[in-house]
C-alpha cells in the first residue's frame, strides 16, 4: 500500500498555501493527470468533489470527502472510486509573517491488483510532479 509523508517550508503563509490546497475547482488548471472536477457540495468546513483523473487511455473518477479547518489543515477521506482507501491530509503551519511550514500525508490502495502494480511503480514519479506542480501554483499566484 503506497504511502508518502513530506515536510517543506515554503515563502508563502499558511492562509495562502491552504487557499491554494482549497480551491479544488483550480485543480485541473495545474495538477497533471487531474482532467476534470466537479463539486458535489461545498461549505466552509466541507466540500464533497469528484476527480477525473487519467490520460489518453485510461480516466477514473475519485469521489472524495475535503474537510477545511482553515488555516491548520486540510483532511481528505475517500468515498468512492477506483481505491479501497484514501487518506490525504495536509497541514500548514506559520514559520513566520511570509512563510510556513507545509505538510502533506498520503495513504492510498487500489482495489485491483493490476492498478496496484502499475501505480506503485509509478508513485514517486507521479507524487514529485503533483507536489512540483503546487509548488509552482503557489508561486505563479503569490510572487
Amino acid at each position: 500500500m503506497p504511502q508518502h509523508s513530506e515536510t517543506r517550508t515554503l515563502p508563502y503563509s499558511a492562509e495562502q498555501m491552504f487557499d491554494l490546497v482549497a480551491d479544488v475547482e483550480r485543480y485541473p488548471d495545474f495538477l497533471p493527470w487531474c482532467t476534470g472536477m466537479r463539486i458535489v457540495k461545498r461549505d466552509e468546513k466541507n466540500i464533497v468533489a469528484i476527480m477525473i483523473v487519467g490520460t489518453k487511455l485510461l480516466h477514473e473518477k475519485f469521489t472524495s470527502h475535503v474537510m477545511l479547518d482553515r488555516p491548520k489543515a486540510i483532511r481528505v477521506r475517500y468515498v468512492a472510486g477506483p481505491l479501497s482507501h484514501l487518506t490525504n491530509t495536509w497541514e500548514f503551519k506559520p514559520k513566520g509573517p511570509k512563510s510556513c511550514e507545509v505538510s502533506f500525508d498520503l495513504n492510498f490502495d487500489f482495489r485491483s491488483p493490476l492498478f496496484r502494480a502499475a501505480m506503485t511503480s509509478f508513485f514517486d514519479h507521479a507524487l514529485a510532479k503533483m507536489v512540483a506542480a503546487f509548488e509552482a501554483r503557489a508561486a505563479a499566484l503569490y510572487k
